[in-house]
């Protein structure tokens, strides 16, 4: 298994690069950056709660209509017509209410 780049990455600011070939962390001008695997877990450990947090998110990404449904609702919106933009927003109310915003 390799290292954790990412939390490697939060945990030292510093280190410019990640090598598992290497097995280390290396900061600009080359030096090895001495791990403290109990950091880069913490660090793993806040990305994992920052990526749960957002989960909803990615889960209503693909299921909301499309931006080519809300110009043609909105286009008609403009003209007076309210139907589409009305179903587009029912459409969206929707995925929202099937993935709820964590509290």
């Amino acid at each position: 298994m390799g290292l954790n780049h990412d939390a490697i990455y939060r945990a030292y600011p510093n280190a410019v690069s990640v090598s598992d070939s290497r097995n280390g962390a290396f900061d600009a001008d080359g030096n090895q950056i001495e791990l403290d695997q109990a950091l880069v877990d913490a660090a793993a450990a806040e990305i994992q709660a920052e990526l749960d947090a957002t989960q909803y998110q990615r889960d209503r990404q693909p299921e909301y209509p499309s931006l080519a449904t809300f110009a043609d609702a909105y286009y008609w919106a403009q003209k007076g017509d309210n139907t589409k933009m009305d179903e587009y927003v029912a459409a969206c109310d929707a995925v929202k209410a099937k993935y709820p915003k964590p509290e």
